[in-house]
């Protein structure tokens, strides 16, 4: 079918922490949300389907999950990945960032060193701190073409580390490693008996020719250290049904993230997202397929319309995701002024780049994955409010 991903859906009546949390983020409703990694789009029709059709049985018990949940996944990775991951090494979780968090506190001990590449998904600081570990970063370089890998800094600052935080591909610079990124990376973890913790939940969300590799598959030979983390959440918009897959290398991490889980009696899926995660997999292909030159085409639009009328915002062209990194820095604004000039002269929500990176100033990320229009919005919304910071008319 013909997804119309123009149509502008009132989210305020949805429960959407998006928008509800406007007040409680900002100091104000007065914002277009583009923050929270969600999208304003409705999801593939079959899962909707297979929702509604859950929704009507009106009996929503203790959920099993058949064999066939885990094979969904397995035969969605086969056929954008090439990779065959084993269904019997395959978990459930509420979410990636939670199962990152338990395999943090269950591999390593408090005060451990954790390694993660700055800018970065916020939430690497915070699974890392909050479990009583240490953060060491290693910071990207930026370069004339784009940010990159200062293998002799990741290789000093490996030293000593437990874990090896990996965003594959990359939030919120949008890179797509490729295997020999991946395999120098990974050989430095070898080198010292680190433990790769791979996030993939943007996966399957790649622009511009690029292809996803898994960490596991480009390093096969150091493959009973590297864990994987994935999502159809992020891919269809569900996160909202809180369901993630950890794929493991062995049975005993397996069953000590098993064990971790049940020991809160936490895992079953909810009615909803056994449902929903298995036809995302099974059937929403095709709503992908016709989402991806959408956002693409909203990159576009936001580098283009910065570029003849923002000159001093330059945005990232992303390879993946659907979020969008600014530099802000020719605004010359502290990093709380340029929050505030964000929230109250422009009125967008958005995420200050000093969250992922606590050393960086002048920046800022942007979901894109909303309506044109209301993209349009908020760009003419930011082109008023630098032109008067600039004073131009």
């Amino acid at each position: 079918m013909k997804y119309n991903f123009d149509e502008v859906i009132d989210r305020s009546r949805n429960r959407s922490s998006k928008y509800d949390e406007r007040e409680k983020v900002f100091g104000t409703m007065d914002v277009i949300p583009l923050w929270v990694a969600d999208m304003d789009f409705r999801t593939a029709q079959p899962i909707i389907d297979a929702c509604v059709k859950k929704a009507e049985e009106g009996i929503w018990g203790y959920t099993s999950r058949p064999a066939s949940y885990f094979e969904a996944v397995q035969e969605w990775e086969v056929r954008r990945n090439q990779w065959k991951p084993d269904t019997a090494m395959m978990s459930w979780s509420i979410g990636v960032v939670p199962a990152m968090a338990s395999l943090i506190k269950l591999f390593s001990q408090p005060g451990d060193k954790i390694l993660f590449q700055t800018p970065v998904y916020a939430e690497f600081y915070d699974i890392t701190e909050h479990t009583g570990r240490t953060v060491v970063e290693s910071q990207m370089v930026r370069t004339d073409k784009g940010w990159e890998i200062d293998f002799d800094e990741f290789a000093a600052k490996a030293k000593g580390c437990k874990i090896f935080l990996l965003c594959n591909p990359h939030n919120p610079l949008g890179i797509v490693w490729t295997p020999e990124q991946l395999q120098k990376m990974v050989a430095i973890c070898k080198e010292n008996g680190i433990l790769v913790v791979s996030d993939e939940i943007h996966s399957d969300l790649i622009f511009h020719g690029k292809k996803h590799t898994p960490t596991v598959k480009a390093v096969p030979g150091y493959a009973d250290h590297i864990i994987t983390c994935v999502s159809a959440t992020k891919t269809f918009n569900l996160a909202g049904l809180q369901a993630s897959t950890t794929i493991f290398p062995n049975r005993e991490m397996k069953d000590r993230f098993d064990t971790y889980w049940s020991s809160m009696d936490i895992h079953r899926n909810n009615a909803f997202s056994s449902v929903a995660m298995e036809a995302a997999y099974r059937e929403g292909e095709e709503w992908l397929e016709q989402l991806l030159p959408y956002i693409s085409a909203n990159f576009d639009y936001v580098r283009e319309f910065c570029a003849a009328h923002i000159p001093e915002i330059k945005p990232n062209l992303p390879d993946a995701t659907y979020l969008m990194w600014l530099d802000c820095r020719d605004l010359k604004l502290s990093n709380e002024a340029l929050v505030d000039f964000m929230v109250h002269k422009a009125k967008l929500g958005l995420n200050p780049g000093y969250t992922f990176g606590r050393s960086l100033t002048g920046y800022m990320r942007l979901n894109v994955a909303c309506p044109r229009a209301t993209l349009e919005k908020a760009m003419k919304q930011l082109k008023e409010a630098v032109d008067t910071l600039m004073k131009r008319k």
